[in-house]
């Protein structure tokens, strides 16, 4: 819906502003999976930060009725996953393309158990 088309915007926004280059990304229900380029000039834990921190405030400008269900700004957990992509990276672009499809037949799956 919208919260994720904006979330989206919001995403890009701040990935553009420090130079990285979003090659595949796709937001599920609770989480999101990017794959994205970081210049060798940017920590990471610092990018992640940035990245959650900012895009929290921002989400919450734009969705207020957030706050009731997320509390004080914070709309992303602590936690995020962190890897370096070679030669593989394609079969990565996949992954994040089929996670909404894999993450359905999951959730049908376990409802019928």
């Amino acid at each position: 819906g919208q919260l994720r088309k904006d979330l989206g915007k919001i995403l890009r926004k701040l990935c553009e502003m420090k130079d990285v280059e979003i090659i595949e990304a796709h937001a599920m229900l609770d989480h999101i999976h990017m794959l994205v380029r970081v210049p060798p000039k940017i920590c990471i834990s610092s990018f992640m930060g940035y990245l959650k921190g900012r895009s929290a405030v921002l989400i919450h400008e734009q969705h207020a009725n957030l706050k009731y269900k997320y509390g004080n700004k914070s709309f992303w957990s602590k936690r995020y996953y962190v890897s370096t992509v070679g030669l593989n990276q394609k079969t990565n672009e996949k992954y994040i393309r089929e996670q909404e499809a894999d993450d359905r037949i999951r959730y049908i799956i376990s409802k019928r158990e």
